[in-house]
């Protein structure tokens, strides 16, 4: 939402929002003009013309109930996002995961291209600073989110898929249903299409739909070849129908950055990039927040922070970690909603095989109620089920977690907090800890 609100401030409109809590995310929006408040309240929808919400605030909110008996139109989050869209040449990058990393690598090489492009992303652009800008190009990039079904508003000019794996089943009452509702996104694009074809249902949606491909699978239209991995970064060669083979290098590790990056590449030369402006782009990204973001070194440890959430995601993650050459990886994971991890938890057996410890805390659950029987501790037996003598550690309470790991690391190891709940302040925490011992 506050992407969403920085996009229509740069517009000319009057914006105003609220959230349960302060944030650095409230106080740049309120540098930029946004009249922010903490706390909701009925009388904080003033004069607006039009009040929207997040799809996780419920119509009890105050501020909604107000909209609701004033009789000012009340829009979703999807809603306004589509609405957005409608205004530019509009790139939706879809996918399970890689998304955010992949919108903005593809904004990133625009921008390098001489396009302007505005773009609209659910994660802070390292290079930038935030996930949102309004341009005077012709182009806007979206992060097309399927958690909410947003991505189904969108008025889309290019498309994009990274993958396509089980999540938000809860929303879309299946994975059947899930795989529908990426049909009618691809369906419902108005110009070319790419999807990511190293994952089963990806490859299939491709087949279905006759999409352009990408992907290290033999046969892909956009093909990764020459992979080369190491801590410091990842390279290969990209060749593709337009372009014919060109080299491509990034200064973050792992394999899935290398396809990532190659998707953005290829559906920026689509929508006019030249190959040289996607080489010189991709050979300055600096990240995004949460993205295998470096959070310091103390006492000989260094300290990694990751959004991985779902297993494909932390065994990618991993594999990236455990070409460091660490003495060991100590890895913290956080299970993200009860819905979630009542789905997937059996999946999630073999996707810390990289780890050399796993702390698991119990589930962060973004609004959600608990449910019975649904904690961490499923994860980790998942975990001791997959590997018998793993070393796995269930640690429900914050303050319990900071002084095991406290205790535990050491000279030489990397520890790698993942997850997308509140486990960001804990590198921080840990530099603390560790520097006063």
């Amino acid at each position: 939402m506050s992407a969403i609100a920085e996009v229509l401030v740069s517009m000319g409109h009057t914006v105003s929002g609220s959230d349960l809590k302060g944030s650095s995310g409230l106080d740049r929006l309120a540098a930029l003009g946004v009249d922010v408040r903490v706390g909701h309240s009925a009388d904080q929808v003033g004069e607006a013309a039009v009040v929207t919400r997040s799809t996780a605030v419920p119509d009890r909110n105050p501020e909604c109930r107000a909209a609701v008996e004033r009789g000012i139109p009340l829009y979703g989050r999807p809603e306004v996002l589509g609405a957005i869209s409608v205004l530019r040449d509009t790139i939706a990058v879809a996918g399970t995961h890689g998304k955010t990393t992949t919108s903005s690598m593809l904004a990133l090489v625009l921008r390098e291209a001489g396009l302007r492009p505005s773009f609209i992303i659910g994660g802070d652009v390292n290079e930038i600073g935030t996930g949102a800008a309004w341009d005077d190009g012709d182009l806007l990039v979206v992060e097309a989110d399927e958690s909410d079904g947003s991505f189904l508003e969108l008025s889309a000019r290019f498309g994009l898929v990274t993958n396509l794996e089980p999540d938000h089943l809860e929303h879309h009452g299946g994975f059947d249903p899930l795989l529908e509702a990426f049909d009618r996104f691809v369906e419902a694009v108005d110009g070319p299409v790419v999807v990511g074809v190293d994952d089963a249902e990806g490859a299939a949606l491709a087949t279905r739909h006759g999409t352009a491909t990408v992907g290290t699978s033999e046969g892909s239209d956009w093909h990764l070849s020459g992979v080369e991995e190491s801590w410091e970064g990842v390279r290969f060669t990209l060749s593709g129908p337009v372009t014919g083979a060109f080299d491509l290098e990034l200064p973050v590790p792992g394999l899935h950055n290398a396809r990532n990056a190659a998707a953005a590449a290829a559906v920026a030369v689509l929508a006019g990039a030249a190959p040289e402006s996607v080489a010189g782009a991709l050979a300055r990204f600096g990240g995004v927040a949460r993205r295998f973001e470096h959070r310091g070194q103390v006492a000989g440890v260094v300290l990694v922070d990751d959004y991985a959430h779902l297993p494909t995601e932390v065994g990618a993650v991993l594999a990236t970690a455990r070409s460091g050459g660490f003495n060991r990886v100590v890895a913290v994971f956080q299970p993200h909603r009860f819905s979630r991890t009542e789905a997937l938890w059996s999946f999630f057996g073999s996707a810390f095989d990289d780890a050399d410890v796993l702390y698991v805390t119990d589930v962060y659950p973004s609004g959600e109620a608990p449910r019975p029987g649904v904690s961490g501790r499923l994860v980790a037996d998942a975990v001791v089920r997959d590997r018998p003598g793993a070393d796995v550690r269930y640690v429900a309470r914050r303050e319990e977690l900071l002084d095991a790991l406290a205790g535990e690391l050491r000279d030489g190891d990397l520890c790698l907090t993942m997850g997308a709940g509140d486990l960001t302040a804990v590198p921080d925490q840990l530099r603390t800890r560790l520097g006063a011992s």
